[in-house]
Parts: C-alpha cells; sequence; structure tokens
C-alpha cells in the first residue's frame, strides 16, 4: 500500500442529523488517482445495520417534511445554493484532489449544483398541477403532485457534486425524503453536498448519506420494502439489477446509463468550432462522461484535413494533475485505467490504426498516478467493438461518412441513445438530423457534452429506461400524481352514463 503523505481526515454517515460512522467501525480509504499517496480521506465501510438506520430516519421525517409547505422546502433549497456558492472553490479542490478532472471542470461541477439548487427553489412555488372541466354539471376535477415516499438515490464517480443535485433537489422539493449512497470512489464530494444542505436547515431525517460498497450498503438499500423510488445513475450491468428489483416489488425507477455518443461534421462545418468541440468533447473529464463523443463521423471530403489537425491538437494535450494546470487529468482509478487499455488492445485486434496514443503514462510525473494517453484510432468500421460499446476513458474513434443520410445510418447504429451532435451550415441537414437521429439530446454546432439543469437530460433505447432528470421533467418520476373530483350538484351523477344536457 502507498505511504500516506498528508494526515488523513476520518469522514462519518450522516444518518438522521448527525455524523455517524459505521457501526462495525470498519473504513475504506479515499485516494487521489493523480496521486496515489495522497489519501483523502477514510470513509464509512457501511453494512445493512447502518441502511437500516437510515431508512428508519427517512420514514420518521417523510409526514412532517411532505406537510411542510413546499415554498418553505424551496427556501432551504435556495439558501443551500447561496452556501455552495460560497464553498464552491474549496468544494472544486476536493473534487479534482478525490476524482482527477481538471480544476475549470470541477468548478463546473459545482457550478451545476449550485444552478439545479435555485431551479428547483423555484419549483416550490410552481409545483403546477391541472384543471379541465367536467363532463358533468356542478363538478369541478383537477390533478396535482404529490410525493412518492422514501427514495434510494445511488450516484456514479464522475460528476460527484452535479449529479447527486439533481437527484436530492427535485427529490426534496417534491416532498420525499431520502438516503443517497455515492460511489465509493467519490465520496467527499456528496458529503460537502449533504453538509451543505443540513446547514441550509434541511430539517433531520429528511436527507441522509450512507457509503459503502454496492454489496452491501446498494443491495440492501433497493431491496428494502420502504423504498418506494430507486434512482441510479452508472454501468448498464448495474442499473439492469436495479431495474429488475424494483419491477419485482413495483418501486418507481429511473435509470440513466451508458452513451456511444457520435459527433457529426459535415463538409460545410466550420472546420475550427469543429475541431475545438470534438477535441472537449472526447477528452473533457478524461473521457469519462456518459456523452462523450467515442464516435466523430466525419464527411470524406473533410476527413484527411480534420484527422490531420485533430491528431495534432490531441497529441497537444497536457495531462496531469488536475490542480496543477493540467489539461486532462487521470483515470478515475486503476481498473477504469485497465479497462482502457483492454480496449485499445481490442482496436488494434480489429484492425483500426492507433493515430495516436494508446499507451498507460506510469513514470516520471506520471508514476503514482492512473494516467493514460489521450488515444484516437482512425480507418474505424461502425461495427467494431471501438465503434459500439462504451469506453468511459480518453478513447475516440474517427468514422468517414459520404453523405447526411450515411452519416445518420452510422448514428443510430448503436445500443445506446443518450447523446448526438453535427457540425454544419445548412439548415436542412440540420433539422434532418435532430429528426432522423434517435437520441435523446441533440446538438447542432455544439460538442456532445454541456447539459443545462433546466432541460432534460436522458436517452433512448439502453440508454436508461426513459426517465428523465433535471428540468420540470424530473419532477414526473420523483412525484406521483393525484386526481380530485368535486361534485357540489347535491346529486349522484355517473360519468360517462348521465348526460349532462338538461340537468341542474
Amino acid at each position: 500500500m502507498a505511504t500516506t503523505l498528508t494526515a488523513t481526515t476520518t469522514y462519518q454517515n450522516f444518518i438522521n442529523g448527525e455524523w455517524v460512522p459505521a457501526q462495525s467501525g470498519e473504513t475504506f480509504e479515499n485516494r487521489n488517482p493523480a496521486d496515489n499517496n495522497d489519501v483523502v480521506g477514510t470513509f464509512p465501510a457501511s453494512d445493512e445495520r447502518d441502511v437500516n438506520a437510515a431508512i428508519e430516519a427517512a420514514a420518521a421525517a417523510a409526514d412532517e417534511w411532505r406537510h411542510t409547505p413546499a415554498p418553505v422546502r424551496g427556501e432551504i433549497l435556495f439558501k443551500a445554493s447561496h452556501l455552495l456558492e460560497q464553498r464552491k472553490e474549496q468544494y472544486a479542490k476536493d473534487m479534482t484532489r478525490e476524482m482527477g478532472k481538471v480544476l475549470k471542470e470541477t468548478r463546473g461541477d459545482v457550478q451545476e449544483a449550485i444552478d439545479c439548487g435555485f431551479y428547483y427553489a423555484g419549483e416550490g412555488r410552481r409545483l403546477w398541477g391541472h384543471t379541465a372541466p367536467s363532463e358533468l354539471r356542478r363538478k369541478f376535477g383537477m390533478y396535482v403532485r404529490q410525493p412518492v415516499g422514501l427514495c434510494a438515490l445511488i450516484t456514479p464517480w464522475n460528476f460527484p457534486m452535479a449529479i447527486p443535485s439533481w437527484k436530492i433537489f427535485p427529490a426534496l422539493i417534491a416532498g420525499n425524503t431520502a438516503i443517497i449512497k455515492p460511489a465509493s470512489d467519490t465520496p467527499l464530494s456528496v458529503k460537502n453536498l449533504v453538509e451543505t444542505l443540513h446547514d441550509a436547515g434541511v430539517p433531520k431525517g429528511v436527507l441522509n448519506m450512507v457509503t459503502g460498497s454496492g454489496s452491501k450498503v446498494g443491495n440492501n438499500l433497493i431491496n428494502d420494502d420502504r423504498m418506494r423510488l430507486l434512482s441510479f445513475t452508472g454501468s448498464s450491468d448495474v442499473g439492469r439489477h436495479i431495474a429488475e428489483v424494483a419491477g419485482r416489488s413495483l418501486k418507481k425507477c429511473s435509470m440513466e446509463m451508458g452513451g456511444k455518443n457520435p459527433l457529426v461534421v459535415m463538409d460545410d462545418a466550420k472546420l475550427e468550432l469543429a475541431l475545438e468541440g470534438a477535441v472537449w468533447a472526447a477528452f473533457g473529464t478524461t473521457g469519462q462522461r456518459c456523452t462523450a463523443a467515442s464516435r466523430i463521423i466525419v464527411h470524406e471530403k473533410v476527413y484527411d484535413s480534420f484527422k490531420e489537425q485533430f491528431i495534432a491538437r490531441v497529441k497537444a494535450l497536457k495531462v496531469g494533475n488536475g490542480l496543477q494546470g493540467a489539461e486532462m487529468g487521470p483515470c478515475v482509478n486503476k481498473s477504469q485505467r485497465e479497462t482502457v487499455q483492454q480496449y485499445v488492445q481490442i482496436g488494434i485486434d480489429e484492425g483500426a490504426h492507433l493515430a495516436t496514443g494508446g499507451h498507460i503514462l506510469d513514470s516520471g510525473d506520471y508514476a503514482n498516478g492512473w494516467f493514460h494517453e489521450p488515444t484516437v484510432f482512425t480507418e474505424v468500421d461502425q461495427n467494431m467493438r471501438i465503434a459500439q460499446e462504451e469506453i468511459f476513458g480518453p478513447v475516440t474513434a474517427l468514422i468517414k461518412c459520404s453523405d447526411i443520410d450515411h452519416a445518420l445510418e452510422i448514428v443510430n447504429n448503436t445500443m445506446f441513445g443518450l447523446s448526438c451532435s453535427v457540425y454544419t451550415q445548412d439548415v436542412n441537414r440540420a433539422f434532418k438530423f435532430v429528426e432522423e437521429a434517435y437520441f435523446g439530446i441533440a446538438y447542432i454546432n455544439a460538442p456532445t457534452i454541456g447539459a443545462e439543469v433546466h432541460y432534460p437530460f436522458g436517452g433512448t433505447r439502453q440508454t436508461g429506461n426513459g426517465h428523465r432528470e433535471a428540468s420540470e421533467t424530473a419532477l414526473d418520476i420523483f412525484t406521483e400524481w393525484k386526481t380530485i373530483y368535486i361534485d357540489y350538484s347535491g346529486v349522484l351523477q355517473k360519468a360517462q352514463i348521465d348526460h349532462p344536457t338538461g340537468q341542474e
């Protein structure tokens, strides 16, 4: 085991408004992926007892919280967002240290949580329902939102504050109570978010955090019958398991999983803009985004020019510690880097041309981190595994197309359907792309990454199960609809049977 160079901080679970250790007393280390000697902290290795305590706390707080007026709940979220603004720089540095992505990106991650909090604070005064005219006289009808109940929130490591905020803020504004299980690679950022909400005045038991493994925390959380909603972002394999559990117990379930996202460059594209977008989309967050552009589809007329310039820019990327001015940080852990290396070999074996990169960086300044070169394959066939399977690392594939129809054929040739992009100056091509690309998100003359919190986020096919996060649409998963009929006629009226004409 690497030698610890810094004093180690011990963190705890947050249950019923208090910071408490795991009942087993066991912990696990959270290490800096850019410098494995740097122990960010130790966190509780929780088990069923801790999960049960968190669920009991959430259940005990549920009635009082759902009866708290939504505008009042919103005021607490509003205050939390202001606190996040004040703590943004420190939280961003904490995130870079535990997750590895560069500081400008972690600042954006925290900013997304700030934006999300302000947005859902506003929803506290506009949790709109609907009214509609009844078919009967002297009868009023409407439908309104009500809380689901106890929510299990399971979040990934690549956006360790933004994605938790996508789940926590709508869950709480809707009147639910929640238990969040952060990814074991990035528990500190979730701890920072939970602590901020507590400081803003979220009552005890309303929001709880339990850290630990998927087997001992995640499985116990999703299998408990008291949990009424499971919200998960992560791998497709884990998502399928959670969806099966939810199906057996008829829990509400929201899955956000993989992507194999295409960025298309047509022959009339502004090449400089497309190059900048492609480098950012492919290698931002070290390619560890579900929206990363891991397929770059280029028109044959500009393919050679684009390829030459793109490879030159990728070679020039500065890889290193995200706190020290790098443009691309490490993979999040050893296992993720090994997966990247496996796919590099798969690409070579399939006959793709390794144009640049492809190697682990493990000497000199890189010796203590999980660094990998930014990697580009050319001469890629659309059916190769590197063009079909999610790699979740700094690897992208260049694929040649002949026209917009051919591009769309390649775009849609995937099991996923999260984000897609096209660069073109032709409005007809742009609209055809938007209409025919079967994806949840489409960008025109912008990269595949860059979601904003007031727009729906999610995808089609095996990217998820159809629900959307962010925006007002997230409330559809975190609430149930209740239809209300008020008959003030004083007589029995039978819908569809009694014809209202002539009745008083």
